[in-house]
């Protein structure tokens, strides 16, 4: 069998039912990149970008995926077309965050970090993470809560959660007649809600603790796909 031509959910089920070594070369060639800018981007908000000690974290996302004979991958049930890559970069932003949360235990705030709009948006997508459910609903009202006090319109706040939360595509919201939009136009709300509210979790940032609780929520990665990637 030819790995490379499977679907990504396809390769995905072939690896949590078999240990062939070809599928899993093929894995790993695959899902590398993504692992790694999860990975990198975490080292830089803690300042660090030592290249061994990321990949070292990749390979211990690796390890992560096939622990408990692989029950990420057998568990993983696709919500999107691009849910897998959501749910490994999330994975992957978890093994850094908690590897230089532990590196920084005992300095005075450790264990902290402000989550802002770009470390939530993989959140919002990331909807095969069933475990995360409490937090996810924590962060959904946060951002629920700040969008309505920005948009003028109830059409801004729908495009919003359609692009982040149903994962469709500026074309394609430009599709639905009623808004009246072009691709460019939802584009453009789509930049201004991004960038109001960044400004608006920067003002009152929403607080990230080590545990699970009802006053943190968890999550990394980027609502700009290629903004600073190594």
């Amino acid at each position: 069998m030819k790995y490379s031509s499977l679907s990504c959910d396809e390769l995905v089920r072939t690896c949590a039912e078999s240990r062939n070594p070809e599928a899993w070369a093929e894995f790993v060639c695959r899902f590398e990149k993504p692992i790694r800018i999860a990975v990198w981007r975490v080292a830089q908000r803690y300042g660090k970008n030592d290249s061994a000690l990321i990949r070292d974290l990749v390979q211990d996302t690796f390890i992560k995926v096939c622990d408990d004979n692989c029950r990420l991958l057998r568990h993983f049930k696709p919500s999107h077309q691009d849910a897998f890559f959501c749910m490994l970069s999330v994975t992957a932003a978890n093994v850094a965050r908690d590897h230089f949360r532990a590196s920084h235990s005992g300095k005075r705030g450790s264990g902290q970090e402000n989550i802002g709009l770009d470390e939530a948006s993989i959140f919002i997508v990331a909807t095969s993470l069933g475990s995360d459910h409490m937090e996810r609903q924590i962060l959904l009202q946060e951002l629920d809560k700040i969008l309505c006090s920005i948009c003028s319109e109830e059409r801004d706040r729908e495009i919003f959660w359609l692009h982040y939360r149903q994962g469709l595509a500026a074309s394609h919201i430009a599709k639905i007649t009623h808004y009246g939009l072009t691709a460019k136009g939802v584009e453009s709300i789509l930049h201004r809600l991004r960038t109001q509210l960044r400004g608006k979790l920067a003002e009152r940032p929403v607080t990230l603790s080590g545990r699970t609780r009802a006053e943190g929520v968890q999550d990394e990665n980027t609502l700009s796909q290629g903004e600073g990637q190594p």
